[in-house]
């Protein structure tokens, strides 16, 4: 279990929550200031003053005023009215990760709920039951409003929720897990679905998924470098101090560091003809190195982000009011998640270009036709290299960004929008075209070196190959492709191939 202190829950405490689904609480030091949050809230639901939300309609029904016997109706029925979701449903990964989000808000102290609404979805996490939250219907403004109230349904039993592996009523869900439905009071309802936390938990899952793919894409293109018996001279760090950006001096650095010793390298630091190669080649820093930058320039908002009071109206308890903001618009997870996209579709561009140098006989320097030993007969990775091209494509189109596309909703209400939801969910497809560019490049440029032999690559890269060949063998013929291609890419995907080589570098 690990134990959250709300504002200051770093971005390793999310990705150990992200990948391991470890179940997280509340520090109870949280609880003073929760509960003198809700007392604020119940004296306004008591009192003659307006206060939206609390004793007033939603939205453009702020104007209509509900009375105190009518406040548990308000919200449940705020919660039922919101369940508009529509698509596929959110992986139980990412659905716990927002649920966290939502206690690390909720826990500040701001948002007015009683204690016994946090130790609902504690409960809920502890004991592993996970609402079914369509994945489309939010445009990142007001909240995401439909996919937390398929989260907030849940907690009263309405809804669909997996418990145990199996999908079933939400009420269900709850006895079966001992957990009894919560009855909402005033204001609850709205504090569960404002916030980012959609949008966040979206965009964070993507950020530590790339990470991952961007620490391999460096030991991929370091053994690009060797298969085409490419030069090291431009990784040499003069060149990069001379320039200052951190994420290039760091990729430089890194790839000399994975290419020393390589006997394939010292073989052509004497009379090789070529003068430069392409830029795939010799950017390789500049570019990834560029995107990195960017991630971690994204990582920090979200970081910000994650440990925000993101509902609406805030409790403020320094100045003794309750006050409408808008801290429920998420235009900074749609500027972070824009930024990923780039990153996405740049490291995949230059890595698809790497893939073509290779399987091209007027470029490779000498290595076979598509990299098969008996061209001709057979095509080797020739039809590989289309996927990439194919998915580098879709990559781009995706990339264009989602934060300018505004559109107003709610009867002219809220009038713009962030489109964070979008922009945050469709990452996890350019991070899935992503590891399979990456993976096809590692099998191109295994055989590539393969194809030096006796000429011997680096320790880090050999160790690197021998975990591919352990899953992918050699190309002598033609085979069928595919499962190779989805083992390599899992590779990717999962990690493997960074640690085989020994890489990591710090978000």
């Amino acid at each position: 279990m690990i134990s959250l202190i709300p504002g200051a829950v770093t971005l390793s405490t999310l990705e150990d929550i992200y990948f391991n689904m470890t179940p997280a609480a509340l520090t109870p030091e949280a609880r003073p200031a929760v509960e003198r949050a809700a007392q604020m809230i119940a004296d306004a639901a008591a009192g003659d003053a307006p206060v939206y939300g609390v004793n007033t309609g939603f939205g453009k029904l702020a104007s209509l005023r509900i009375e105190e016997k009518d406040t548990a109706t308000l919200q449940r029925n705020l919660i039922l009215s919101h369940c508009c979701g529509v698509g596929e449903p959110l992986s139980e990964r990412l659905t716990r990760l927002m649920m966290t989000l939502k206690l690390m808000s909720l826990g500040r102290g701001a948002s007015g709920v009683r204690w016994e609404v946090i130790a609902q979805i504690e409960g809920m996490l502890a004991k592993g039951v996970i609402p079914v939250i369509p994945s489309q219907g939010s445009v990142g403004a007001s909240g995401d409003l439909a996919p937390l109230a398929h989260m907030a349904a849940t907690m009263l039993g309405e809804g669909e929720a997996i418990y145990q592996g199996i999908r079933m009523a939400s009420g269900e869900a709850l006895k079966q897990a001992g957990l009894t439905p919560t009855v909402l009071g005033a204001k609850e309802g709205l504090a569960l679905i404002n916030g980012t936390q959609f949008s966040t938990a979206n965009a964070l899952g993507a950020l530590y998924d790339l990470w991952r793919m961007t620490q391999s894409s460096m030991v991929v293109a370091a053994m690009s470098t060797d298969a085409i018996m490419g030069s090291t001279a431009p990784l040499l760090s003069e060149i990069h101090t001379l320039r200052g950006h951190r994420g290039q001096i760091e990729v430089a650095g890194e790839m000399r560091a994975i290419m020393e010793g390589s006997v394939i390298r010292e073989s052509h630091r004497e009379d090789d003809s070529r003068v430069q190669d392409p830029y795939c080649i010799r950017c390789q820093p500049q570019v990834l190195g560029a995107a990195i930058d960017v991630i971690r320039m994204a990582a920090t908002t979200l970081e910000i982000e994650a440990n925000a009071v993101t509902d609406n109206p805030l409790v403020l308890e320094n100045e003794g009011l309750i006050v409408s903001g808008g801290n429920f618009h998420a235009e900074p997870v749609g500027f972070a998640a824009d930024q990923l996209a780039l990153a996405i579709a740049e490291i995949g561009a230059i890595a698809q270009r790497r893939v073509a140098l290779m399987v091209d006989p007027t470029l490779s320097y000498d290595l076979p036709p598509f990299l098969t030993p008996n061209p001709g007969l057979n095509s080797g990775f020739m039809i590989a290299e289309v996927t990439t091209a194919a998915l580098m494509s879709e990559n781009k189109h995706l990339a264009n960004p989602c934060v300018t596309d505004s559109t107003p909703t709610s009867a002219n209400q809220e009038d713009h929008v962030s489109m964070a939801a979008h922009g945050a969910f469709r990452l996890a497809r350019m991070n899935a075209n992503l590891a399979v560019i990456l993976g096809v490049e590692l099998m191109c440029a295994a055989q590539g070196i393969e194809a030096r032999a006796p000429l011997a690559t680096s320790d880090r890269l050999s160790r690197t190959i021998t975990r591919l060949r352990a899953e992918v063998p050699t190309l002598a013929e033609d085979r069928y492709l595919a499962p190779d291609i989805e083992a390599a890419t899992d590779l990717i995907r999962n990690g493997e191939i960074k640690d085989a080589a020994s890489v990591e570098i710090t978000l």
